[in-house]
């Protein structure tokens, strides 16, 4: 039985015309739009279909109309076109600024992110970030950015992940609270989700825990707060509080402190192909948090 020939790639000239026919449904106006005239653009067109052996159009009264064939060759042609424009972008304009989209837990944003800002830009001055915060789990279930920041154990169906942090936890109060001779006695601030482990660190430190709860938060940034106003006692994850601890906002309470499996990691879909700078703001953050990881 014989096979249909596979014609080589038709001239990009008359893939162009196709598109811009196709688009605006009409030749003359795709004449235009590429500062052809229209009888080329109809030539372009009849030398493609006599290539493909295959009609494209319907030719109507006034403008045309993609045929079937045409209509499942126009996304392919299109995306192939947006491929060379986005390459030739990232390979020949370096110069150009750049935006990365990455969704982040606010925590992590504030604490983290934000404050390493000016080593960003003095290591990657063409790249700008746009920051969304997360406040549920179920925000990340919404269209977005190739890149997020996750807090867990490293497992994210479908998603390739790096560890950023490897989290540690110990209690820590403001510099007048933590004056108590007896803290365990102090007030407890909470944090909902997955750092709500006051008994399991009394458990782990062999101490008697207490109940006697304050304040709830649903991020560990508010809590935080709550902490350097004297509020209570915050169970600190570190390496989130080790700027406070270093200028004496809060003091830590205990030597011990309770290492987690838990952490922040970078992800991304097990699919998804970065872009140039996406790969560069990978690079970087990875170098720059790698000890924080292993610490």
């Amino acid at each position: 039985m014989a096979r249909k020939t596979i014609p080589a790639l038709p001239p990009l000239d008359w893939l162009r015309s196709f598109e811009a026919a196709a688009r605006l449904s009409n030749f003359t106006a795709a004449a235009a739009e590429l500062g052809l005239t229209q009888a080329a653009v109809s030539q372009h067109i009849r030398f493609l279909e006599e290539r493909l052996k295959t009609r494209l159009f319907s030719r109507l009264a006034r403008g045309v109309a993609l045929s079937p064939e045409g209509a499942a060759y126009l996304p392919h042609i299109q995306s192939a076109f947006a491929t060379i424009s986005s390459s030739t972008t990232e390979l020949f304009e370096p110069r150009a600024v750049q935006t990365v989209s990455i969704r982040v837990p606010i925590s992590f944003a504030l604490l983290v992110l934000v404050p390493a800002l000016p080593d960003l830009a003095g290591a990657l001055p063409r790249i700008q970030l746009d920051l969304v915060t997360i406040h549920r789990p179920t925000d990340y279930d919404l269209p977005g950015s190739a890149l997020d920041i996750r807090f867990g154990n490293g497992a994210f169906p479908g998603r390739e992940a790096d560890r950023l942090t490897a989290e540690r936890l110990v209690p820590v109060a403001a510099p007048a609270l933590a004056a108590d001779a007896d803290w365990t006695s102090l007030p407890l601030l909470l944090v909902a989700g997955a750092r709500e482990m006051w008994a399991e660190w009394f458990a782990a430190a062999g101490l008697a825990g207490h109940l006697q709860r304050s304040h709830r938060f649903d991020s560990f940034v508010a809590a935080m707060e709550a902490a350097r106003a004297g509020a209570g006692v915050l169970l600190g994850s570190r390496p989130l509080i080790d700027a406070a601890l270093d200028n004496g906002t809060l003091v830590r309470l205990s030597d011990f402190e309770l290492s987690s499996t838990s952490g922040h990691f970078l992800t991304k879909a097990s699919t998804a192909r970065l872009t140039s700078a996406e790969q560069d703001f990978r690079t970087w953050l990875l170098g720059r948090l790698s000890g924080v990881a292993s610490s």
